[in-house]
């Protein structure tokens, strides 16, 4: 069956529960972030422009390039678009630390991207998509509400992101008490719900994951290269680079699955690209940190 007629099965309740899952991990994600790291941002904005400037902007340039010289289902290529336009994902913060990069930086980069990508995924979908001539007519077919898509970035990124923030400043023993726990529920709950949707779709998963496992590595290996070039080429310093390279790509493949759902009915080809994201970008990202591991970076 062609890919871009593949629609995988997903009911209205596990689309509430992968909001409840995205929601709970978002506020994970805040509850290590301070009024600090903003304005750490304005003290010394180079590198954190760098990093924004490695998501937003040129790792989705080069994504869409990507699928021009790639030519893979219309599916598969907007699945390629939509990760890209993407903010970084839950665990970037760890694996940057593992890395030897500047942590500090990392947890900067999460809290602005965070609050940019309630503008710039929307943008970034609406508009590398509809540049790209085989996605174009999927959009234009399916009305895509850009409102209703800014709403929801920002109801699901946005809250959770208040509100764990507002935890954090103001119970700091609950902050410390859940720190630990909800970064572990942050990995297992996502690839959980991942293996549990493959698997409730598994013939269309096993029909065409072999024709995505090469791109979703390609694609991520783009990411995390061009993260690290950006950054050597904005003249940040070492550890800043490893920071930026993983921020790059570490993608929220679950803020596109939800996406995806909500608005792309379960889109067969974005769908597995997302889902099986969701899996590579942990394998590259920590094969990569655990390479940089064993030499140390200069702070500058």
């Amino acid at each position: 069956m062609d890919l871009d007629a593949v629609r995988l099965s997903f009911s209205d309740d596990s689309l509430v529960l992968l909001n409840i899952i995205l929601g709970l991990i978002m506020f994970g994600v805040a509850l290590d972030l301070t009024v600090e790291d903003f304005r750490r941002v304005a003290r010394s904005p180079r590198s954190a422009a760098v990093g924004l400037l490695s998501q937003f902007i040129i790792l989705p340039a080069l994504t869409f390039g990507l699928t021009l010289l790639l030519k893979p289902p219309p599916s598969v290529a907007l699945g390629m678009i939509l990760v890209a336009a993407c903010p970084g994902g839950n665990v970037s913060n760890f694996i940057s630390h593992m890395a030897g990069g500047n942590t500090a930086l990392s947890v900067s980069l999460t809290a602005v991207s965070t609050l940019g990508a309630m503008a710039m995924t929307p943008a970034n979908l609406v508009f590398w998509g509809g540049l790209n001539p085989d996605t174009a007519p999927m959009l234009k077919a399916l009305s895509l509400p850009y409102g209703e898509l800014v709403v929801t970035v920002l109801t699901i990124l946005g809250l959770p992101l208040v509100l764990g923030m507002y935890v954090a400043s103001k119970f700091p023993g609950l902050r410390l008490w859940l720190q630990r726990p909800m970064r572990i529920f942050s990995i297992l709950a996502l690839l959980g719900f991942i293996v549990g949707a493959l698997a409730k779709n598994w013939a269309p998963f096993q029909a065409h994951v072999s024709s995505v496992l090469v791109i979703v590595a390609l694609h991520n290996g783009v990411a995390l290269g061009s993260g690290w070039l950006t950054a050597r080429l904005g003249g940040l310093a070492p550890r800043d680079r490893r920071t930026v390279a993983i921020e790059t790509g570490i993608q929220n493949s679950g803020l596109g699955l939800v996406l995806i759902f909500s608005f792309f009915d379960g889109l067969g080809g974005m769908a597995i690209i997302a889902a099986w994201w969701g899996v590579w970008h942990l394998v590259g990202g920590l094969t990569l940190a655990t390479f940089w591991s064993r030499w140390p970076a200069e702070a500058k």
